[in-house]
């Protein structure tokens, strides 16, 4: 990334150049175009907001409206709460409805189009005004920076700003054309990335979990988790582990090496399966089992507790503690799925090398990075998008028009 710019017989000179046309990209452009700056973005892919377009099963979960600070990870938590305080759920809200899109709230705050996640790209697209530009199948193959201005080739293009917005996202779902170059990018000028790893993503299972796979399909209702984090969602079995949304917000969370607890008893106390016995003795474990999951779960369950007389011959000591192994059954993952199924990334460029207020990169002026590609990540349910649209305003609102 080191090597000079090819400069062409045109440089295009722009007050800005916005690497990446995805969420937080368009935004920024957005708002710094409206304030009459001269913005380049350039896209790698040959349209924009490819991610937005797949989120959400296509109808975007375009925000959360409940999201603020403490639905975030990073090295710093306190970084993402001035960006997600003047940029709130109800200001992209109100964007969306002055758009005449129509949404609906699902479980948990999400908020999605009643339509296509095609509405949101078209608005942030219609958002733009016409001192925009906005260049897809523009692949950067150099930047640099002379003095005070940035310098960038792209597909045999070369432009010029004294401005640089880095929002390129990080490396999940590399089919969409995600990679690291956002990191490639900060190392070039300097600035310290946080090991980048796969977030919100299915988790594996191997040695003596491997039986669970047999359970592929399966999904039910419990509570997931993973440090001091816990998420009451449905989890779902697959061929290679457990995925389904109380797993993929567990994973955030998940370290190499360590367990993942779930509960599968639906909110019943350590008396439960007592009271059972009590009520009807000659009941078998696994047909109570039934009565609150799936019955291929339930079956598995209880042929793994080895409980298989009627419950009327089991210890009130023994059901206490399947009532309570039922409350926090263990899992040892033996990894994740990695990037490929990762819906977002944990990590990215650090913090505290960036302006909570502006984004900008502290040692290196007119240098800016945002979205994904910073190191704050969101639960699932919208709180990404969020993210986006917050530091894609923050950075647009610090802009300033130098073009001469």
């Amino acid at each position: 990334m080191r090597a000079l710019v090819t400069i062409g017989t045109k440089v295009r000179k722009f007050d800005a150049i916005i690497l990446g046309a995805g969420a937080a990209g368009l935004m920024c452009a957005a708002r710094a175009g409206q304030r009459g700056l001269r913005i380049a973005v350039l896209e790698r892919a040959e349209k924009p907001g490819k991610k937005i377009l797949i989120s959400g099963g296509g109808r975007c979960n375009f925000t959360n409206i409940d999201a603020g600070p403490a639905q975030y990870l990073s090295a710093n938590p306190h970084f993402a709460k001035s960006a997600l305080a003047r940029y709130t759920p109800r200001d992209f809200l109100d964007l969306v409805e002055k758009h005449g899109i129509a949404w609906h709230e699902k479980t948990l705050g999400q908020l999605f189009c009643d339509g296509s996640a095609k509405q949101i790209v078209q608005m942030l697209l219609d958002e733009c005004p016409g001192s925009v530009d906005v260049i897809c199948k523009a692949d950067v193959t150099a930047v640099v920076k002379e003095g005070d201005t940035f310098a960038v080739s792209a597909s045999g293009e070369s432009y010029a700003a004294p401005a640089l917005v880095i929002a390129t996202g990080g490396p999940s779902i590399p089919k969409m054309g995600a990679t690291g170059f956002a990191y490639e990018l900060a190392r070039q000028f300097g600035l310290k990335v946080v090991e980048p790893r796969p977030a919100l993503v299915p988790l594996t299972l191997g040695g003596e979990d491997v039986l669970f796979r047999e359970l592929s399909g399966v999904s039910a209702p419990v509570t997931a988790r993973a440090g001091k984090a816990a998420f009451d969602e449905a989890a779902l079995f697959t061929h290679k582990g457990l995925s389904g949304p109380a797993i993929l917000q567990a994973s955030s969370y998940w370290r190499a090496g360590e367990e993942v607890g779930i509960d599968f008893r639906a909110g019943e106390g350590d008396e439960w399966l007592v009271e059972a016995k009590r009520e009807r003795p000659r009941v078998h474990l696994k047909t109570v089992l039934r009565e609150h999951l799936p019955d291929r779960l339930a079956d598995a369950l209880a042929e793994r507790i080895g409980i298989e007389s009627e419950l009327g011959n089991a210890p009130d000591k023994a059901l206490r503690e399947t009532a309570r192994k039922l409350a926090d059954w263990r899992f040892r993952p033996s990894g994740t799925e990695g990037f490929a199924k990762a819906e977002v990334t944990i990590g990215g460029i650090a913090t505290s090398e960036l302006s909570s207020k502006t984004m900008e990169a502290r040692k290196v002026p007119g240098l800016f990075a945002i979205g994904e590609a910073v190191d704050v990540t969101g639960w699932l349910g919208g709180y990404n998008f969020q993210w986006a649209w917050a530091s894609g305003v923050a950075a647009g609102d610090a802009l300033q028009p130098r073009l001469a």
